[in-house]
């Protein structure tokens, strides 16, 4: 009888795993890892299924941080149809916007970009020509939530980038470390992409990304900075599947207890 209780619970645990990865997944709204090419589209892995259009010269090359990664040529970038893109999927109350970069040179480079239709610049993660990155969000009516340059841009090297909006504050990590941070303006960022969103270029076709880019990853929350890292580290796929077994193997303790 013991031992069919503990199937039935190690059935649970196993459904269990799968929920929670769901729950974690839900608010991954993009992610491309540059491992699958399809035709002009780059393949696109989270719940929102938007691969990028590719514009330009976008090419799948090895040498990324896990396998492959996206080189991008001066002035290409990948068309997410923003206009279209699912309202629920947009990040509004939280933001976490995650990539590994190699730049080829030192000047002004947008890592993503979007526009919302009123029209607002919502969003500006870039590689700077000044030697440092920025993190800058807006909410509806252009007011700017925070603006944070800080950090050192380097050519020819990977670097990790990691801008966060937690509600309160924003937060620039780069290599896993705090650069920077400030209180925000407002609760929430712009509720729309209606002019359009980008990877590598701005939607005025500025500030052209050139260079290789690998694991660029959106969440509609905030991650911790040990999540960060874990992220960095070990890739999105890893991380999502620690998460969901860590918080498996809690559950298990907790019933061990009570036998």
């Amino acid at each position: 009888m013991k031992f069919v209780s503990y199937c039935l619970i190690l059935l649970v645990l196993a459904v269990a795993i799968s929920v929670l990865s769901w729950a974690e997944e839900k608010d991954l709204i993009l992610y491309f890892d540059y491992e699958d090419f399809k035709g002009d589209e780059v393949v696109e892995k989270s719940v929102s299924k938007r691969n990028g259009k590719i514009e330009g010269k976008v090419v799948q090359v090895d040498g990324g941080k896990f396998g492959k990664a996206g080189k991008f040529s001066a002035g290409s970038f990948l068309d997410l149809d923003g206009a279209t893109f699912p309202k629920d999927n947009i990040p509004t109350k939280a933001w976490s916007l995650l990539a590994w970069i190699n730049v080829e040179a030192i000047s002004d480079m947008a890592i993503f970009n979007a526009r919302s239709s009123e029209p607002v610049w919502l969003v500006h993660p870039e590689a700077r020509g000044g030697g440092n990155y920025r993190w800058l969000l807006r909410s509806n009516g252009n007011s700017t939530l925070f603006d944070i340059k800080a950090g050192k841009n380097q050519a020819n090297a990977w670097q990790h980038y990691a801008g966060i909006f937690n509600g309160e504050k924003g937060i620039l990590y780069i290599n896993g470390n705090e650069v920077g941070a400030q209180d925000a303006g407002a609760k929430s960022s712009s509720t729309d992409w209606g002019l359009g969103a980008r990877v590598g270029f701005n939607i005025d076709n500025n500030r052209p990304f050139t260079g290789l880019m690998d694991d660029l990853n959106i969440w509609k929350k905030a991650l911790t900075q040990d999540e960060i890292k874990a992220v960095m580290n070990d890739g999105v796929d890893t991380f999502l599947s620690v998460e969901a077994h860590g918080k498996l193997t809690t559950q298990w303790s907790k019933i061990k207890a009570h036998q």
